[in-house]
């Protein structure tokens, strides 16, 4: 019997409105509206890579700035991945990727393990993806990420001179190891631990 596993999150402050539906079992098909082009650009790959489905609708306080929107996205989308794993009986746990693009090389490591941890040694060539979106927004929105998903992430930039490839290879990455370590396996019982829980 197959297994669809989805999470829902409504959330509403004084600096932003965001609805988020997620799908672990998808087939990477996304309706990502937040405001921000550059951001929709790069939540489109993580979804497509990690072949979630993701219908995710965001409005903030854009004309003060990106980072509100940007923060409260990554912690409504790590928010969702925690309630459709549920008790994360079966799932693979870890994931790990190295993601090229073009001339840009990223790693990332991951462990669902319910101890939220950010390594993140990037460094982009300037301040600014494209004209508006500030670089500094990228860990931001990971941290957001972690600290809801429970997630210990490791995000390591080899080398790279581009920085919408540079973003957009973590991102990709991110999506392919959250992707693998989501997975169940038939050999997994229970939670994949020696403790017993995460």
């Amino acid at each position: 019997m197959s297994t669809t596993r989805t999470g829902s999150i409504s959330r509403t402050t004084k600096e932003t409105d965001i609805q988020v539906t997620l799908t672990l079992e998808g087939s990477g098909a996304s309706e990502i509206a937040t405001g921000i082009p550059f951001f929709d650009h790069m939540l489109t790959a993580f979804t497509r890579y990690g072949f979630f489905d993701l219908d995710l609708h965001a409005r903030g306080d854009l004309d003060v700035d990106y980072h509100h929107t940007v923060e409260d996205v990554g912690i409504c989308l790590g928010e969702a991945f925690d309630r459709a794993l549920g008790t994360k009986a079966g799932i693979q746990r870890f994931g790990h990727t190295v993601m090229p693009m073009d001339e840009a090389l990223a790693s990332v490591t991951l462990d669902i393990c319910a101890r939220p941890y950010l390594i993140y040694h990037v460094a982009f060539p300037g301040p600014r993806i494209g004209t508006s979106f500030p670089s500094e927004l990228v860990q931001e929105f990971f941290q957001g990420f972690i600290r809801r998903s429970g997630l210990t992430l490791h995000i390591n930039m080899h080398y790279g001179t581009n920085s919408h490839h540079i973003a957009e290879a973590i991102f990709k990455g991110v999506g392919r190891a959250m992707g693998q370590a989501c997975a169940l396996d038939p050999r997994i019982q229970g939670v994949f631990s020696t403790k017993g829980e995460l």
